[in-house]
């Protein structure tokens, strides 16, 4: 059993778009979207499935993605946290 996460740039229908083009390949027991922070997590039943198969077939279905790392992780926590000091000070009045 193997798990690939891949960041997808997601927007609204794009989740029914990608699991199709997952839905292609042979040996993929299981799909995790997180809209939110454009992750995907796939878990292979077989053991193997490569990688760039993965990122080929998304990218086959019209959709951007590349591979997830660590930096990712950051890069989502600081939007959110800049997100959130935006939405703090919307109902300010000059």
């Amino acid at each position: 059993m193997e798990t690939v996460e891949l960041k997808v740039e997601m927007v609204g229908i794009h989740e029914k778009r990608l699991r199709k083009c997952l839905s292609k390949l042979r040996g993929i027991e299981k799909v995790e979207v997180d809209a939110y922070s454009q992750k995907v997590v796939v878990t292979t039943a077989t053991g193997y499935l490569h990688r760039n198969k993965l990122l080929k077939a998304i990218k086959r279905g019209g959709l951007k993605a590349d591979f997830w790392s660590p930096q990712n992780e950051l890069l989502s926590a600081y939007a959110s946290a800049s997100y959130g000091s935006l939405i703090r000070f919307n109902n300010f009045n000059f």
